[in-house]
């Protein structure tokens, strides 16, 4: 596998990215077409057995089913130091509460505490 520095943050990533928002239950989010995790955790297995070392979900991926899938499955292929987890942040805005979801900082700070318990990892490498 080829690595390169992600910009100028010193991390080292695979060239080939595996995004994740096919992996996760679809009865929690809008994708009939989601792989469970019985479909996905070889998918995961076999990206980091070819040297893939950089994945990217997100909270709204199956209504966060995908963090957990990827989170479990990494834990049980990976060493945590040895992969980089990419998640993104979305949050519905209100115009009669324009502080009380969106991206205001009150929800950016609750949606990456409910990230990093749906992937079971203290921190990400990258949040978007």
């Amino acid at each position: 596998m080829e690595y390169l520095k992600l910009g100028r943050t010193g991390l080292d990533v695979s060239r080939i990215c595996l995004g994740c928002m096919t992996y996760g239950e679809a009865d929690r989010g809008n994708h009939a077409w989601t792989l469970s995790e019985e479909e996905s955790r070889p998918l995961i297995k076999q990206a980091v057995e070819l040297g893939i070392n950089f994945f990217d979900t997100a909270n709204v991926y199956s209504a966060g089913s995908s963090e957990e899938i990827v989170g479990r499955a990494l834990n049980d292929f990976a060493r945590r130091d040895e992969v980089v987890i990419a998640t993104k942040v979305h949050g519905e805005t209100n115009a009669r509460r324009p502080n009380g979801g969106g991206l205001s900082r009150k929800a950016i700070m609750t949606e990456i505490d409910n990230s990093l318990r749906r992937l079971g990892t203290e921190y990400v490498d990258l949040y978007q």
